[in-house]
C-alpha cells in the first residue's frame, strides 16, 4: 500500500472440504510425463504446510481477518467515482475513464480463475471536492486518516446520485489534470479507528486512484484490489532495485510483469486453489508431483516443503498462458515463502536457475529467467531440501521433491 515504483530499466471462505482432505491425505501414484509409471509415494496432509500470520496484517501467511479485509469470493461490487477539484476541475467525460478501467473486470476473472466476480458500475458525474488537490497528502505519502477523509468525502459526495450501501467498494478516479494525486493506495479500513461510515454502510475497502494508473494501467485495480484480500506487496521499499526478489512473477510484485499471475502459493492463501491442490511435504521423505501450469484449471498446482514454523520451499509450474502470454521463460518457478516477512520487505523471494542468463528491454530483471527446466536441481542446503524437475510438457511438469 505505498507507492508503487516503477520498474528500473481463518481459513477459506469457499473451499471443497471433504474432497479436498480426502485427497490430501492419499498416498499418490505420479506417472512420470513420457515414462511409466513410478512407486506410490508419500504426501503429507496440505494443513502442515500452512504457515501462521505472526503479524496479524497483510502478508504470506494464511490466517487473514476477514472482519478487515474481504472475502476474495463471488460477486464484489464496487462503486467507481470520479472526483474532481477547484484547482483540477475535469475537462472530459467521466466516460473516458470508465472505458479505460473497464478491463479490470476481466482481468480478475482470468487471474482468480472465476472465483471473482469484480462488477463495476461508473457513477457518472464529476463530483466536486471541498479543498485543491495537493491537500489530500497524496505527494507526500498519504496517511490513514487523510485517506479516510478523502474516501468518506467523495463517497458523500455520490450518495446525492447512488445507493452507497448497496457496494463492497469504492475506486476513486481524478481527472488526468490533478497531477498532485499522483499514486493509487489501497484503502483497508481501521479498526482502532472511527468507523467510516456513508449513507448508512461501513466503507471498508476501497482504491484511491492516482496518476500513476496511465502507467501501471487496469491491472492496478488487480493489484491494489489484491490488498483489500490481504495480499502483500512483493516488490520493495527500500532497494535502488526494486523488482530483484520476483522480478515480472506476480502482479503483487511488478504489475506490468511479463508473468503477473499470482503465484499458486497466494492463489492457495486467498482461497483460489483447493487443498487438494497442494502437495505438502513437511516430514522426511520423498514426492513425485505432476504439476499443472498455474494459469489454468484444475490439477495439482504447487508442492510445497514446509522448511520452519513460517518458512517453505514451493514449486509451481508456469506457462505462457492467459495473463502470462508474455512470460520470458517457462518451467518451474521455485521461491520461498517467510511469512514473518512483512509486505515490501520481500516475503517471497524467487530462486534463480540461470544467474546468468542475459535480460531484455522486457525481461530486465535476472529473476524474469528463473524457470528450472528437465534435468535442473535446486538446493536448499540449510533446510535438506531438493526439487528436481524430471520432465516436461506444453501444460505442465514433473518434479521430485526430497526433504532429508
Amino acid at each position: 500500500m505505498r507507492t508503487l515504483p516503477r520498474r528500473l530499466g481463518s481459513r477459506r471462505a469457499a473451499r471443497l472440504t471433504g474432497l479436498a482432505c480426502a485427497v490430501a491425505l492419499v498416498s499418490v501414484l505420479v506417472p512420470l510425463l513420457g515414462s511409466g509409471p513410478v512407486e506410490a509415494l508419500k504426501r503429507d496432509p496440505s494443513s502442515e504446510c500452512v504457515l501462521p500470520n505472526p503479524g496479524g496484517w497483510i502478508g504470506e501467511g494464511e490466517t487473514t481477518d476477514y472482519n478487515q479485509f474481504q472475502r476474495p469470493q463471488g460477486t464484489l461490487k464496487a462503486a467507481m467515482l470520479f472526483v474532481d477539484f477547484p484547482d483540477a476541475p475535469a475537462a472530459d467525460s467521466t466516460d473516458d475513464y470508465a472505458t479505460f478501467l473497464a478491463p479490470a473486470h476481466n482481468l480478475m476473472t482470468q487471474f482468480s480463475g472465476g472465483a471473482v466476480d469484480l462488477e463495476i458500475t461508473p457513477v457518472k458525474h464529476w463530483l466536486r471536492m471541498s479543498q485543491d488537490s495537493a491537500s489530500y497528502g497524496f505527494q507526500r505519502g498519504i496517511s490513514w486518516p487523510q485517506q479516510a477523509k478523502y474516501v468518506k468525502e467523495a463517497g458523500e459526495l455520490a450518495a446525492r446520485y447512488v445507493d452507497m450501501a448497496k457496494y463492497d467498494m469504492v475506486y476513486i478516479v481524478p481527472p488526468k489534470n490533478a497531477k498532485e494525486i499522483t499514486f493509487s493506495p489501497a484503502y483497508v479500513f481501521n479498526p482502532k479507528q472511527p468507523n467510516l461510515v456513508v449513507d448508512g454502510k461501513e466503507m471498508k475497502w476501497g482504491v484511491t486512484l492516482g496518476q500513476d494508473m496511465y502507467f501501471w494501467g487496469p491491472k492496478v485495480l488487480v493489484h491494489e484490489t489484491g490488498h483489500t484480500f490481504g495480499l502483500p506487496d512483493l516488490y520493495s521499499f527500500t532497494d535502488q532495485d526494486v523488482h530483484h526478489w520476483v522480478g515480472g512473477f506476480d502482479v503483487m510484485g511488478d504489475i506490468n510483469g511479463d508473468a503477473p499471475h499470482h503465484f499458486g502459493w497466494e492463489d492457495w492463501k486467498i482461497g483460489w486453489l483447493a487443498d487438494s491442490q497442494v502437495a505438502c511435504l513437511n516430514s522426511p521423505g520423498t514426492a513425485k508431483v505432476r504439476l499443472k501450469e498455474v494459469e489454468s484449471l484444475g490439477g495439482t498446482k504447487i508442492a510445497v516443503v514446509r522448511t520452519g514454523d513460517t518458512t517453505a520451499d514451493v514449486a509451481e509450474s508456469r506457462r505462457a498462458y492467459g495473463v502470462d502470454k508474455g512470460i520470458c521463460k517457462s518451467g518451474v518457478v521455485i521461491y520461498q515463502v517467510d511469512s514473518s516477512t512483512v509486505s515490501g520487505n520481500g516475503p517471497v523471494h524467487v530462486m534463480n536457475s540461470s544467474p546468468d542468463a542475459p535480460t531484455t528491454s522486457t525481461c530486465d530483471e535476472a529473476v524474469d529467467w528463473a524457470a528450472y527446466e528437465p534435468g535442473q536441481s535446486f538446493h536448499d542446503t540449510a533446510a535438506g531440501v531438493t526439487i528436481t524437475v524430471d520432465a516436461s510438457s506444453s501444460s505442465g511438469d514433473v518434479v521430485t521433491v526430497t526433504k532429508s
